[in-house]
């Protein structure tokens, strides 16, 4: 069984930048890719970004790539996403997601382990 917990999420202006962490415990990363979706109000959930455990493989939404970097401290047990160059359609709370089953990343259902969530909201 694997707990995540999102944090850094805020209030930024546009064009600001928020670093988003998600710390695991129970077990480690090891061996599980681990990915970041957002939700914003009355839509549905929607893929942002992927990393493998070795973190020699990550994925992005076209949405967020070039502004998005997705990395794993595996010393920390921590996989973090640094987000620049934010936009107001950028405000969603975002999950991280990880699991043995992540085969299509973008994929929510293939994820078994889900954190709460972490608001993050940008202002024009």
């Amino acid at each position: 069984q694997v707990q995540l917990v999102e944090s850094g999420g805020g209030l930024v202006q546009a064009g600001g930048s928020l670093r988003l962490s998600c710390a695991a415990s129970g077990r480690t990363f090891g061996g599980y890719t681990t990915g970041w979706f957002r939700q914003a109000p009355w839509k549905e959930r929607v893929f942002v970004a992927a990393i493998t455990w070795t973190g020699s493989s990550t994925y992005y939404a076209d949405s967020v790539r070039g502004r998005f970097t997705i990395s794993i401290d595996k010393a920390k047990n921590t996989v973090y996403l640094q987000m620049n160059s934010l936009k107001p359609e950028d405000t969603a709370v975002y999950y991280c997601a990880t699991g043995p089953r992540v085969t299509m990343v973008a994929m929510a259902t293939r994820y078994d382990y889900w954190g709460q969530g972490t608001q993050v909201t940008v202002s024009s």
